[in-house]
């Protein structure tokens, strides 16, 4: 378990899921006080939803860092984060029952987080994924979590495993960005457009969309058009 470096411990999480549900992965990271990564963890899940792999990482990440060290924990993922921000304390009142009565998702994993959050100071900040020079944690854990969904081997660095490899999602360049910029502010009026998706994908939130789905542009992409106007 990591102990009390320091006083503050900067972190990031992530889950990655090929098919969602598919072969799935997730990965934590904690930063030196430069914060480049300096330790890190990555497993697999066999078959799993991306959600699934988010909150993993998330319990993993709260299991490996001692209680009483403060943590600032940098997800990409605004399912998780309003799950245990925002949805949780509902839940609990509701008897872990959604607004509309239904159980909840993954609850057995709601409930171990919420167990390992109690008593900690703990400040989560969402950042964009697959963006070009985006947050360095954020990369790495994202990186780390798609390799073990993709080979479905544990790696970290306790184990000497080499740096995860460039994730396929990420540009290499900021040229694609630079490119995607007219489109977004052009007269078209693409920011309240919506067409249909020609192949599936994911979006900013974390949750995937199928193809033929409704979707519309936002900041980073393309997703779901109730998420366009959410915030980084």
């Amino acid at each position: 378990m990591i102990g009390r470096m320091r006083e503050r411990v900067v972190a990031a999480c992530d889950g990655a899921s090929k098919g969602n549900p598919g072969p799935a992965g997730w990965a934590w990271v904690v930063a030196d006080e430069g914060e480049t990564p300096a330790r890190w963890e990555a497993g697999p899940l066999g078959r799993a939803t991306n959600n699934v792999a988010e909150l993993t990482a998330l319990e993993r990440l709260l299991t490996a860092v001692a209680p009483d060290v403060p943590l600032e924990i940098r997800m990409d993922s605004q399912y998780a984060m309003k799950a245990v921000t925002t949805w949780l304390p509902g839940w609990k009142r509701n008897g872990w029952k959604t607004a509309a009565g239904k159980p909840v998702a993954n609850q057995e994993l709601v409930v171990r987080i919420d167990e390992l959050l109690d008593g900690r100071t703990v400040d989560f900040r969402y950042v964009p994924a697959h963006q070009v020079d985006g947050d360095r944690l954020n990369d790495f854990a994202d990186r780390a979590a798609s390799q073990a969904a993709t080979v479905q081997e544990p790696a970290g660095s306790d184990q000497g495993s080499p740096e995860p490899p460039p994730s396929p999602d990420t540009p290499k360049t900021s040229r694609p960005a630079k490119a995607r910029s007219p489109r977004r502010s052009g007269g078209q009026g693409s920011s309240s457009r919506t067409i249909k998706a020609k192949f599936p994908g994911r979006c900013m939130c974390g949750r995937s969309y199928a193809a033929g789905a409704d979707i519309a542009k936002n900041d980073q992409g393309w997703g779901h058009p109730e998420c366009r106007t959410a915030g980084a």
